[in-house]
């Protein structure tokens, strides 16, 4: 990239769906994006206030879904990929992590109009092989109106389709890949009580057979391969942002088990996730959660990754949360970890 003149981003409509790999309009989120430099780009995005699937939710006052802002930050690192770094259209795309960290939420709350999100992106690894972009992870800084709302992390691996396709066989024994458009759909009669995990609609619900003990909870995750949102095109494996939705709902799970927070009253502050695995289609996926275990460090991570220049220090009247509790949760398949996710669930102070 070569730095440019700043411009006013707009918010007049959405960019093209391919930039993101959408295939459904109502999906896309950015709005515009211009570079600013030769590792950094500025990104507009409108959040509808209604969402069959990021607006069900049962916290009130009502807010902008932070799973909505990970995702907006992940299209917005993809969009950026194509436009400013040659990455091809037509490759394969690898999410390896995802970070979020929150400070205003009461900036995020649902209003009277959609929500107007800018986000800075600045590149801080930036791989290349064979003379083209392989890699590249990202720190976002997003702000409303002018204020910083917080930030998140995404991290992309890049491969065309010939390597994809060799990638994914060595992980797959040469077995040939599957389709999601393929997966019959899965019985829902041990699904988890939407109620139990923020939800207001059954199909929103990714979950079955959810236990609790002791601070410990465990449940197996339920595959919607006919979701318009989780699933809005054929996938070949299990997408970064399912199991995190599946982090999230077990979470909010094991905290009203072992601490009786009301998953009415709770939503995530930060969220750390690490993919180490693809998550195939086929195999059982379990997830196991633990209230209370450490964060790894997920605060500090947010504060030294997205800043760039030391620990963050946050303003006494920044909104930040002050009732916190960690949970980490971890999924595998045939005993094989698939990604471990550490979130820290928050009450509202407004």
């Amino acid at each position: 990239m070569t730095a440019t003149e700043p411009r006013q981003l707009t918010f007049c409509c959405t960019v093209n769906r391919t930039l993101v790999h959408r295939d459904s309009l109502g999906e896309v989120f950015l709005t515009d994006l211009h570079t600013d430099g030769d590792d950094g780009y500025a990104v507009a995005a409108m959040l509808p206030r209604s969402h069959s699937y990021y607006g069900d939710h049962l916290l009130r006052p009502a807010m902008y879904d932070p799973l909505l802002l990970l995702e907006t930050s992940r299209q917005a690192c993809l969009a950026g990929a194509h436009a400013f770094f040659d990455v091809p259209l037509g490759d394969k795309f690898v999410l390896t992590f995802l970070r979020i960290s929150l400070i205003r939420p009461e900036l995020l709350t649902v209003g009277s109009q959609p929500l107007r999100l800018t986000m800075k992106v600045t590149v801080t690894d930036r791989r290349v092989r064979d003379g083209r972009v392989s890699g590249l992870d990202s720190a976002l800084e997003l702000s409303v109106d002018g204020t910083v709302v917080g930030w998140t992390g995404v991290g992309l691996r890049f491969r065309n389709a010939r390597s994809y396709a060799e990638l994914r066989a060595a992980n797959r024994d040469g077995k040939p890949l599957p389709s999601s458009a393929e997966l019959p759909a899965e019985p829902t009669r041990n699904l988890v009580a939407p109620h139990l995990v923020g939800r207001a609609l059954p199909g929103n619900v990714i979950l079955t057979d959810a236990t609790g003990d002791n601070g410990d909870a465990y449940a197996a995750l339920h595959v919607p391969p006919a979701h318009p949102s989780l699933f809005d095109h054929a996938q070949d494996h299990l997408p970064g942002m399912v199991l995190t939705e599946a982090a999230r709902q077990l979470a909010l799970f094991a905290a009203l088990e072992a601490r009786g927070l009301s998953p009415a009253k709770a939503f995530p502050s930060d969220i750390y996730v690490v993919f180490t695995r693809f998550g195939e289609l086929e195999p059982p996926t379990s997830l196991a959660a633990k209230v209370g275990a450490p964060d790894a460090g997920v605060r500090q991570h947010a504060e030294t990754f997205y800043t760039q220049g030391g620990p963050l220090e946050l303003p006494e009247e920044s909104g930040r949360p002050h009732t916190e509790l960690p949970v980490t949760v971890t999924a595998w398949q045939e005993e094989k970890e698939l990604a471990t996710c550490s979130i820290t669930l928050a009450t509202r102070t407004d």
